[in-house]
Protein backbone atom coordinates (compact mmCIF):
# COMPACT_ATOMS: atom_id res chain seq x y z
CA UNK A 1 0.00 0.00 0.00
CA UNK A 2 1.38 3.37 -1.09
CA UNK A 3 0.71 6.81 -1.78
CA UNK A 4 -2.59 8.31 -1.29
CA UNK A 5 -6.19 8.94 -3.54
CA UNK A 6 -9.48 10.59 -2.48
CA UNK A 7 -12.24 8.51 -0.87
CA UNK A 8 -14.30 6.41 -3.64
CA UNK A 9 -17.71 7.75 -1.41
CA UNK A 10 -18.58 11.38 -0.71
CA UNK A 11 -18.26 11.87 3.09
CA UNK A 12 -21.90 13.44 3.37
CA UNK A 13 -23.65 10.89 1.86
CA UNK A 14 -21.49 8.42 4.40
CA UNK A 15 -23.03 10.64 6.85
CA UNK A 16 -26.44 10.93 6.20
CA UNK A 17 -27.05 7.03 5.97
CA UNK A 18 -25.29 6.36 9.11
CA UNK A 19 -27.54 8.87 10.32
CA UNK A 20 -30.73 7.35 9.02
CA UNK A 21 -29.58 4.16 10.39
CA UNK A 22 -29.12 5.33 13.72
CA UNK A 23 -32.62 6.88 13.56
CA UNK A 24 -34.23 3.50 12.06
CA UNK A 25 -32.32 1.58 15.02
CA UNK A 26 -33.71 3.80 17.49
CA UNK A 27 -37.68 3.97 16.42
CA UNK A 28 -37.30 -0.14 16.13
CA UNK A 29 -36.16 -0.29 19.76
CA UNK A 30 -38.74 1.95 20.76
CA UNK A 31 -41.27 -0.30 18.87
CA UNK A 32 -39.73 -3.31 20.04
CA UNK A 33 -40.39 -1.42 23.63
CA UNK A 34 -43.45 -0.32 23.54
CA UNK A 35 -44.89 -3.84 22.14
CA UNK A 36 -45.63 -2.36 18.77
CA UNK A 37 -44.84 -4.80 16.94
CA UNK A 38 -47.55 -5.50 14.80
CA UNK A 39 -51.15 -7.26 15.16
CA UNK A 40 -51.67 -10.38 13.86
CA UNK A 41 -55.53 -9.85 13.26
CA UNK A 42 -56.75 -12.04 16.12
CA UNK A 43 -58.40 -9.85 19.05
CA UNK A 44 -57.48 -11.53 22.44
CA UNK A 45 -59.74 -11.07 25.34
CA UNK A 46 -57.80 -8.95 27.65
CA UNK A 47 -58.39 -6.03 29.79
CA UNK A 48 -56.67 -3.74 26.93
CA UNK A 49 -59.47 -4.84 24.25
CA UNK A 50 -62.17 -2.33 23.80
CA UNK A 51 -63.75 -5.04 21.35
CA UNK A 52 -66.87 -7.00 22.20
CA UNK A 53 -65.19 -9.63 23.82
CA UNK A 54 -62.59 -7.66 26.53
CA UNK A 55 -62.60 -6.62 29.51
CA UNK A 56 -61.68 -2.99 29.44
CA UNK A 57 -65.56 -2.30 30.53
CA UNK A 58 -64.85 -4.03 33.39
CA UNK A 59 -61.35 -2.39 34.40
CA UNK A 60 -63.37 1.37 34.02
CA UNK A 61 -66.16 0.40 35.87
CA UNK A 62 -64.16 -0.62 38.79
CA UNK A 63 -61.92 2.31 38.40
CA UNK A 64 -65.13 4.53 38.63
CA UNK A 65 -66.12 2.72 41.49
CA UNK A 66 -62.90 4.06 43.61
CA UNK A 67 -61.17 0.74 43.48
CA UNK A 68 -57.00 0.53 43.01
CA UNK A 69 -57.16 -1.37 39.30
CA UNK A 70 -53.88 -1.60 37.85
CA UNK A 71 -52.65 -4.04 34.50
CA UNK A 72 -49.66 -6.25 34.56
CA UNK A 73 -47.13 -6.94 31.77
CA UNK A 74 -45.09 -8.65 34.01
CA UNK A 75 -44.90 -12.24 35.91
CA UNK A 76 -43.63 -10.54 38.79
CA UNK A 77 -47.85 -9.20 39.57
CA UNK A 78 -48.28 -13.18 39.90
CA UNK A 79 -47.47 -12.67 43.39
CA UNK A 80 -49.88 -9.59 44.45
CA UNK A 81 -51.62 -9.63 47.62
CA UNK A 82 -54.47 -8.42 45.97
CA UNK A 83 -57.15 -9.86 44.06
CA UNK A 84 -55.81 -11.12 40.58
CA UNK A 85 -57.98 -11.24 37.29
CA UNK A 86 -57.06 -13.47 34.98
CA UNK A 87 -57.87 -13.93 31.47
CA UNK A 88 -55.83 -16.45 29.93
CA UNK A 89 -56.48 -16.63 26.17
CA UNK A 90 -57.78 -19.96 24.26
CA UNK A 91 -53.89 -20.95 23.11
CA UNK A 92 -52.42 -20.51 26.78
CA UNK A 93 -50.61 -23.21 28.55
CA UNK A 94 -52.70 -24.79 30.79
CA UNK A 95 -49.46 -25.75 33.19
CA UNK A 96 -48.82 -22.10 33.05
CA UNK A 97 -52.29 -21.24 34.46
CA UNK A 98 -51.86 -24.07 36.87
CA UNK A 99 -48.68 -22.65 38.35
CA UNK A 100 -50.18 -18.85 38.63
CA UNK A 101 -53.84 -20.45 41.00
CA UNK A 102 -51.01 -22.82 42.91
CA UNK A 103 -48.96 -20.40 43.70
CA UNK A 104 -51.39 -17.52 45.04
CA UNK A 105 -53.46 -20.21 47.08
CA UNK A 106 -51.68 -18.49 50.14
CA UNK A 107 -51.33 -15.00 49.05
CA UNK A 108 -54.65 -13.75 47.49
CA UNK A 109 -57.58 -14.44 45.80
CA UNK A 110 -57.79 -15.16 41.71
CA UNK A 111 -60.21 -14.69 39.36
CA UNK A 112 -60.10 -16.85 36.33
CA UNK A 113 -62.37 -15.98 33.64
CA UNK A 114 -62.56 -19.30 30.80
CA UNK A 115 -62.76 -17.38 26.96
CA UNK A 116 -65.07 -18.91 24.48
CA UNK A 117 -64.99 -16.52 21.66
CA UNK A 118 -63.09 -16.31 18.47
CA UNK A 119 -62.48 -12.86 17.33
CA UNK A 120 -61.01 -11.00 14.78
CA UNK A 121 -60.20 -7.63 14.42
CA UNK A 122 -63.22 -5.78 11.78
CA UNK A 123 -61.97 -5.19 8.35
CA UNK A 124 -61.22 -1.34 7.86
CA UNK A 125 -63.78 -1.74 4.58
CA UNK A 126 -66.29 -2.41 6.72
CA UNK A 127 -69.19 0.82 6.48
CA UNK A 128 -69.03 2.52 9.85
CA UNK A 129 -66.24 0.92 11.17
CA UNK A 130 -64.89 2.73 14.56
CA UNK A 131 -61.78 1.74 16.27
CA UNK A 132 -61.42 -1.87 18.03
CA UNK A 133 -64.29 -3.26 16.59
CA UNK A 134 -64.18 -7.00 16.23
CA UNK A 135 -66.43 -10.15 14.83
CA UNK A 136 -66.94 -13.02 16.72
CA UNK A 137 -66.54 -15.58 14.38
CA UNK A 138 -67.62 -18.42 16.43
CA UNK A 139 -66.92 -20.24 19.82
CA UNK A 140 -65.24 -22.62 21.08
CA UNK A 141 -63.94 -24.25 25.07
CA UNK A 142 -60.37 -23.94 25.26
CA UNK A 143 -58.48 -27.49 25.93
CA UNK A 144 -56.72 -26.08 29.08
CA UNK A 145 -59.89 -25.63 30.97
CA UNK A 146 -60.13 -29.76 31.44
CA UNK A 147 -55.86 -29.64 31.90
CA UNK A 148 -55.42 -28.11 35.05
CA UNK A 149 -55.36 -31.06 37.09
CA UNK A 150 -57.28 -32.87 40.09
CA UNK A 151 -57.47 -29.91 42.32
CA UNK A 152 -58.59 -27.18 39.43
CA UNK A 153 -60.38 -29.81 36.80
CA UNK A 154 -63.15 -28.03 34.63
CA UNK A 155 -65.22 -29.44 32.50
CA UNK A 156 -67.15 -26.55 30.49
CA UNK A 157 -69.66 -26.62 27.18
CA UNK A 158 -71.13 -24.46 24.80
CA UNK A 159 -74.61 -25.23 23.82
CA UNK A 160 -76.91 -23.32 21.89
CA UNK A 161 -80.23 -22.38 24.23
CA UNK A 162 -83.35 -22.14 22.73
CA UNK A 163 -85.26 -18.16 21.70
CA UNK A 164 -86.14 -16.23 24.89
CA UNK A 165 -84.37 -18.84 27.48
CA UNK A 166 -81.12 -17.83 27.23
CA UNK A 167 -81.22 -16.28 31.02
CA UNK A 168 -78.97 -15.98 33.60
CA UNK A 169 -80.04 -15.62 37.79
CA UNK A 170 -77.83 -15.15 40.50
CA UNK A 171 -76.69 -12.96 43.53
CA UNK A 172 -79.98 -11.49 43.55
CA UNK A 173 -79.99 -10.62 39.91
CA UNK A 174 -81.06 -12.09 36.81
CA UNK A 175 -81.48 -10.83 33.24
CA UNK A 176 -80.94 -12.00 29.34
CA UNK A 177 -77.53 -13.33 27.84
CA UNK A 178 -76.41 -11.00 25.31
CA UNK A 179 -75.84 -14.23 22.57
CA UNK A 180 -78.50 -17.21 23.09
CA UNK A 181 -76.72 -18.69 20.54
CA UNK A 182 -73.36 -20.03 22.87
CA UNK A 183 -73.58 -19.97 26.76
CA UNK A 184 -70.70 -21.88 28.21
CA UNK A 185 -71.41 -23.40 31.57
CA UNK A 186 -69.88 -25.80 34.23
CA UNK A 187 -70.52 -29.62 33.72
CA UNK A 188 -68.40 -31.05 35.83
CA UNK A 189 -65.94 -29.73 38.43
CA UNK A 190 -65.81 -28.69 42.15
CA UNK A 191 -67.78 -25.37 41.98
CA UNK A 192 -69.86 -23.75 44.26
CA UNK A 193 -72.27 -21.98 42.02
CA UNK A 194 -73.23 -18.16 42.06
CA UNK A 195 -74.76 -17.82 38.95
CA UNK A 196 -77.08 -20.29 36.72
CA UNK A 197 -78.73 -20.39 33.42
CA UNK A 198 -82.30 -21.51 32.47
CA UNK A 199 -81.28 -24.93 32.38
CA UNK A 200 -79.94 -24.40 36.16
CA UNK A 201 -76.08 -24.79 34.45
CA UNK A 202 -73.49 -22.73 36.96
CA UNK A 203 -71.97 -20.22 34.93
CA UNK A 204 -70.03 -18.55 37.33
CA UNK A 205 -68.65 -20.08 41.03
CA UNK A 206 -65.67 -20.71 42.94
CA UNK A 207 -63.71 -23.38 43.94
CA UNK A 208 -64.80 -25.87 46.27
CA UNK A 209 -61.22 -27.02 47.82
CA UNK A 210 -61.27 -27.29 51.56
CA UNK A 211 -61.04 -23.25 52.02
CA UNK A 212 -62.79 -21.11 54.85
CA UNK A 213 -64.77 -19.05 52.95
CA UNK A 214 -67.77 -17.49 54.94
CA UNK A 215 -68.37 -14.78 52.37
CA UNK A 216 -68.71 -16.72 49.30
CA UNK A 217 -70.64 -19.11 51.55
CA UNK A 218 -73.07 -16.48 52.59
CA UNK A 219 -73.90 -15.51 48.86
CA UNK A 220 -74.07 -19.10 48.00
CA UNK A 221 -77.18 -20.00 50.60
CA UNK A 222 -74.75 -22.31 52.20
CA UNK A 223 -74.37 -22.67 56.05
CA UNK A 224 -71.06 -21.66 57.39
CA UNK A 225 -68.45 -24.15 57.49
CA UNK A 226 -66.72 -24.40 61.21
CA UNK A 227 -63.12 -23.19 61.33
CA UNK A 228 -61.52 -26.58 62.44
CA UNK A 229 -63.14 -28.49 59.06
CA UNK A 230 -61.61 -26.19 56.43
CA UNK A 231 -58.25 -24.13 55.77
CA UNK A 232 -58.67 -20.43 57.16
CA UNK A 233 -55.49 -19.19 55.44
CA UNK A 234 -56.21 -20.15 51.67
CA UNK A 235 -57.83 -17.32 49.44
CA UNK A 236 -60.45 -18.92 46.94
CA UNK A 237 -60.51 -19.09 43.01
CA UNK A 238 -63.58 -17.61 41.41
CA UNK A 239 -64.10 -19.29 37.76
CA UNK A 240 -66.33 -17.63 35.28
CA UNK A 241 -67.39 -20.00 32.61
CA UNK A 242 -69.85 -17.67 30.91
CA UNK A 243 -66.99 -14.59 30.25
CA UNK A 244 -70.37 -12.77 28.75
CA UNK A 245 -71.51 -11.81 32.48
CA UNK A 246 -67.79 -10.14 32.39
CA UNK A 247 -66.61 -8.40 29.08
CA UNK A 248 -67.69 -5.51 27.07
CA UNK A 249 -70.18 -7.64 25.48
CA UNK A 250 -71.91 -8.42 28.51
CA UNK A 251 -71.41 -5.00 30.38
CA UNK A 252 -73.80 -3.25 27.95
CA UNK A 253 -76.39 -4.27 30.03
CA UNK A 254 -77.14 -2.58 34.16
CA UNK A 255 -78.11 -5.79 35.57
CA UNK A 256 -75.04 -7.62 34.25
CA UNK A 257 -72.28 -5.24 35.17
CA UNK A 258 -73.99 -4.95 38.44
CA UNK A 259 -73.62 -8.73 38.73
CA UNK A 260 -69.76 -8.27 37.50
CA UNK A 261 -69.36 -5.72 40.06
CA UNK A 262 -70.45 -7.83 42.59
CA UNK A 263 -68.50 -11.36 41.61
CA UNK A 264 -65.26 -9.06 42.22
CA UNK A 265 -66.24 -7.87 45.24
CA UNK A 266 -67.19 -11.35 46.59
CA UNK A 267 -63.78 -12.42 45.83
CA UNK A 268 -61.61 -10.22 47.70
CA UNK A 269 -64.32 -11.50 50.35
CA UNK A 270 -65.06 -7.92 51.60
CA UNK A 271 -61.80 -6.88 52.19
CA UNK A 272 -60.38 -3.55 50.16
CA UNK A 273 -57.97 -5.21 48.15
CA UNK A 274 -56.34 -4.17 45.17
CA UNK A 275 -57.35 -5.47 41.60
CA UNK A 276 -54.66 -6.60 39.28
CA UNK A 277 -55.78 -7.35 35.58
CA UNK A 278 -53.06 -9.78 34.02
CA UNK A 279 -52.44 -9.58 30.42
CA UNK A 280 -49.25 -11.56 30.35
CA UNK A 281 -51.83 -15.30 29.83
CA UNK A 282 -53.39 -13.42 26.37
CA UNK A 283 -49.83 -13.01 25.09
CA UNK A 284 -49.55 -8.99 25.87
CA UNK A 285 -46.14 -8.93 27.38
CA UNK A 286 -45.75 -12.56 28.66
CA UNK A 287 -42.19 -12.42 27.90
CA UNK A 288 -39.48 -9.80 28.04
CA UNK A 289 -38.68 -8.06 24.94
CA UNK A 290 -35.23 -7.87 23.32
CA UNK A 291 -35.17 -3.91 24.62
CA UNK A 292 -36.13 -5.22 28.33
CA UNK A 293 -33.85 -7.68 27.97
CA UNK A 294 -30.70 -6.38 26.95
CA UNK A 295 -30.66 -3.86 30.15
CA UNK A 296 -31.41 -6.49 32.38
CA UNK A 297 -28.37 -8.47 34.31
CA UNK A 298 -26.65 -10.43 33.04
CA UNK A 299 -26.91 -9.09 29.64
CA UNK A 300 -26.62 -5.24 30.56
CA UNK A 301 -22.22 -6.12 30.86
CA UNK A 302 -22.62 -7.16 27.10
CA UNK A 303 -25.32 -4.09 26.30
CA UNK A 304 -22.97 -1.74 27.44
CA UNK A 305 -19.79 -3.07 25.95
CA UNK A 306 -21.52 -3.19 22.79
CA UNK A 307 -22.06 0.38 22.93
CA UNK A 308 -18.86 1.38 23.94
CA UNK A 309 -17.13 -0.61 21.25
CA UNK A 310 -19.56 1.26 19.05
CA UNK A 311 -18.35 4.43 20.03
CA UNK A 312 -15.00 3.78 19.69
CA UNK A 313 -15.66 2.57 15.95
CA UNK A 314 -17.49 5.96 15.24
CA UNK A 315 -14.67 8.07 16.81
CA UNK A 316 -12.08 6.33 14.97
CA UNK A 317 -14.10 6.43 11.44
CA UNK A 318 -14.10 10.13 11.95
CA UNK A 319 -10.64 10.73 13.29
CA UNK A 320 -8.52 8.57 11.60
CA UNK A 321 -4.70 9.03 11.42
CA UNK A 322 -3.55 10.26 8.40
CA UNK A 323 -4.98 10.48 4.95
CA UNK A 324 -6.03 7.09 3.19
CA UNK A 325 -3.45 5.00 1.39
CA UNK A 326 -4.00 4.51 -2.38
CA UNK A 327 -3.01 0.97 -3.16
CA UNK A 328 -0.05 0.66 -5.33
CA UNK A 329 0.66 -0.82 -8.93
CA UNK A 330 2.02 -4.66 -9.06
CA UNK A 331 3.88 -4.57 -11.41
CA UNK A 332 5.47 -0.39 -11.65
CA UNK A 333 6.33 1.25 -14.69
CA UNK A 334 9.81 1.45 -16.07
CA UNK A 335 13.06 -0.49 -16.90
CA UNK A 336 14.65 0.15 -13.33
CA UNK A 337 11.29 -1.23 -11.54
CA UNK A 338 11.04 -4.13 -14.01
CA UNK A 339 14.89 -4.85 -13.30
CA UNK A 340 14.39 -4.68 -9.15
CA UNK A 341 11.07 -6.88 -10.19
CA UNK A 342 13.31 -9.36 -12.38
CA UNK A 343 16.21 -9.11 -8.95
CA UNK A 344 13.85 -9.81 -6.75
CA UNK A 345 11.82 -13.06 -7.99
CA UNK A 346 15.37 -14.44 -8.53
CA UNK A 347 16.77 -13.81 -5.29
CA UNK A 348 13.45 -15.03 -3.91
CA UNK A 349 13.83 -18.14 -5.91
CA UNK A 350 17.17 -18.92 -4.70
CA UNK A 351 18.83 -19.09 -8.21
CA UNK A 352 21.67 -16.59 -8.18
CA UNK A 353 24.16 -18.74 -9.73
CA UNK A 354 22.31 -18.64 -13.01
CA UNK A 355 23.04 -14.52 -13.04
CA UNK A 356 27.40 -15.58 -13.09
CA UNK A 357 27.93 -16.61 -16.31
CA UNK A 358 25.73 -13.43 -18.15
CA UNK A 359 27.50 -11.02 -15.88
CA UNK A 360 30.90 -12.11 -16.54
CA UNK A 361 29.85 -12.15 -20.29
CA UNK A 362 28.27 -8.18 -19.64
CA UNK A 363 31.53 -6.95 -17.54
CA UNK A 364 33.37 -8.67 -20.40
CA UNK A 365 31.65 -6.23 -23.17
CA UNK A 366 32.41 -3.20 -21.34
CA UNK A 367 35.67 -3.62 -20.61
CA UNK A 368 35.92 -4.86 -24.48
CA UNK A 369 34.22 -1.49 -25.58
CA UNK A 370 36.50 0.92 -23.78
CA UNK A 371 39.89 -1.08 -24.63
CA UNK A 372 38.82 -0.92 -28.28
CA UNK A 373 38.63 -4.58 -29.03
CA UNK A 374 36.56 -5.98 -31.91
CA UNK A 375 35.63 -8.82 -29.53
CA UNK A 376 34.96 -9.68 -25.77
CA UNK A 377 37.59 -12.39 -26.25
CA UNK A 378 39.26 -13.41 -22.67
CA UNK A 379 42.80 -13.59 -23.93
CA UNK A 380 42.56 -10.34 -25.94
CA UNK A 381 40.88 -8.70 -22.16
CA UNK A 382 44.04 -9.84 -20.14
CA UNK A 383 46.29 -8.44 -22.74
CA UNK A 384 44.50 -5.17 -23.05
CA UNK A 385 44.35 -5.06 -19.43
CA UNK A 386 47.38 -6.07 -18.86
CA UNK A 387 49.03 -3.18 -20.75
CA UNK A 388 47.03 -0.43 -19.64
CA UNK A 389 46.70 -1.11 -15.82
CA UNK A 390 49.52 -3.53 -15.10
CA UNK A 391 49.05 -4.30 -11.57
CA UNK A 392 45.01 -5.06 -12.24
CA UNK A 393 43.76 -8.28 -11.57
CA UNK A 394 43.91 -11.06 -14.76
CA UNK A 395 40.02 -10.72 -15.91
CA UNK A 396 39.58 -14.79 -16.98
CA UNK A 397 40.53 -15.32 -13.29
CA UNK A 398 37.90 -13.33 -12.28
CA UNK A 399 35.64 -14.23 -14.60
CA UNK A 400 36.29 -18.35 -13.64
CA UNK A 401 35.96 -17.57 -9.59
CA UNK A 402 32.63 -16.40 -10.53
CA UNK A 403 31.68 -19.24 -12.20
CA UNK A 404 32.76 -20.78 -9.74
CA UNK A 405 31.19 -19.59 -6.64
CA UNK A 406 28.00 -20.82 -5.65
CA UNK A 407 26.43 -19.33 -2.37
CA UNK A 408 25.59 -16.05 -2.56
CA UNK A 409 27.97 -14.32 -0.41
CA UNK A 410 30.87 -15.54 -2.31
CA UNK A 411 28.70 -14.87 -5.69
CA UNK A 412 28.74 -11.10 -4.71
CA UNK A 413 32.29 -10.80 -3.89
CA UNK A 414 33.57 -12.60 -6.85
CA UNK A 415 30.76 -9.78 -8.73
CA UNK A 416 32.12 -7.25 -6.70
CA UNK A 417 35.98 -8.32 -7.96
CA UNK A 418 34.77 -7.87 -11.78
CA UNK A 419 32.50 -4.32 -10.97
CA UNK A 420 36.14 -3.06 -9.80
CA UNK A 421 38.46 -4.24 -12.34
CA UNK A 422 35.58 -2.20 -14.62
CA UNK A 423 35.90 0.65 -12.31
CA UNK A 424 39.75 0.71 -12.93
CA UNK A 425 39.97 0.77 -16.49
CA UNK A 426 36.87 2.57 -17.13
CA UNK A 427 36.69 4.98 -14.09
Amino acid sequence: MSGTGASAFNPRVILGLVLFGAVAFLATLYFIGSGQTGKSGVAEADVTNRGLNGYAALYRMLERQGHDVSQSRSRKQYLTDGLLILTPSANAEADDIRKVIEDRRYIGPTVLIIPKWVAIDAPRTLPGRKPDWVMLGGSFTPEWASELGDDLSLETKIEPVEKGTARWSGLGKSGALPSPEYVQAFTQGRIVGLAEDAQGRNLVGYMDDGGCYPVLDQAAGLAAIPPDDCTEDRWNVMVVAEPDLMNNYGLADRNRALFAAQVVNLAREGMDLPIVFDTTLAGAGGTQNLLTLAFTPPFLAATLCLLIAMLIVGWRAFRRFGPPMAEGRAIAFGKRQLVANAAGFTIRSRRLHLLTAPYAALVARRLAAVLGLRSADPVAIDAAVARRAPDAPVYSQLAARLSQARGPSEILRAAHALKSLERTIAP
